[in-house]
């Protein structure tokens, strides 16, 4: 072969797997998305809380699910417990300081697959901190079409961190000895993707 025909080659090679390629970029649907929290108050009750914002994007080729990847973004200022007051304290300084640090990201660099569903593992940045984190998540489901011939997948997972570790530390003591908000967070994430019109229609 020479160095033309290698040229073609080569050519038409990237026209073929582009396609293929782009055919794998899915879209967080923000609208049907969301970041859900629950954490110790008082350590008599949990308060619940959610990120209405989610976005990001994620590649997955809907069979191999070792070759995935996502990358999410949290609108911090979008936090909602169901009361006004404490939302702005957790917006403050005291929490996550929403004016410094506008959002939270996770940037998977890893996937196992696990007997109901997958770990996926990854990076987590809150309040300027980065740190390992693995979301536990179910099996992700089969593709709908919806009305406009869009192709939608979702999934539901679980997490556990604690809010030290990324330096959201405020606390007050309580007269029992015990604390007024507890460290360990759990987080409950459900995301719908879209896959990207101008490569679903590529395949």
């Amino acid at each position: 072969m020479n160095r033309i025909q290698m040229a073609a080659a080569i050519a038409l090679f990237g026209l073929v797997s582009q396609p293929a390629l782009a055919g794998n970029e899915w879209t967080i649907d923000p609208a049907h998305s969301s970041a859900n929290f629950t954490v110790r108050h008082m350590m008599v009750s949990n308060v619940h809380g959610s990120f209405a914002k989610v976005t990001g994007q994620a590649k997955y080729d809907g069979k191999d699910l070792q070759g995935a990847n996502v990358e999410a973004t949290i609108d911090v200022a979008s936090v909602d417990t169901r009361d006004e007051h404490r939302d702005g304290h957790l917006k403050s300084p005291d929490f996550f300081d929403v004016a410094k640090y506008p959002t939270i990201t996770f940037k998977s660099t890893e996937v196992k697959k696990t007997h109901d569903g997958f770990d996926l593992i990854g990076d987590l940045t809150m309040h300027g901190t980065t740190k390992p984190v693995t979301l536990h998540a179910e099996k992700i489901t089969e593709a709908v079409k919806d009305a406009k011939g869009n192709l939608h997948v979702g999934t539901s997972a679980t997490a556990k961190i604690n809010r030290q570790d990324f330096g959201v530390s405020f606390n007050k003591q309580l007269d029992n000895g015990g604390v007024m908000v507890g460290d360990d967070v759990n987080i409950v994430v459900d995301v719908e993707l879209t896959k990207n019109k101008e490569t679903a229609s590529a395949q």
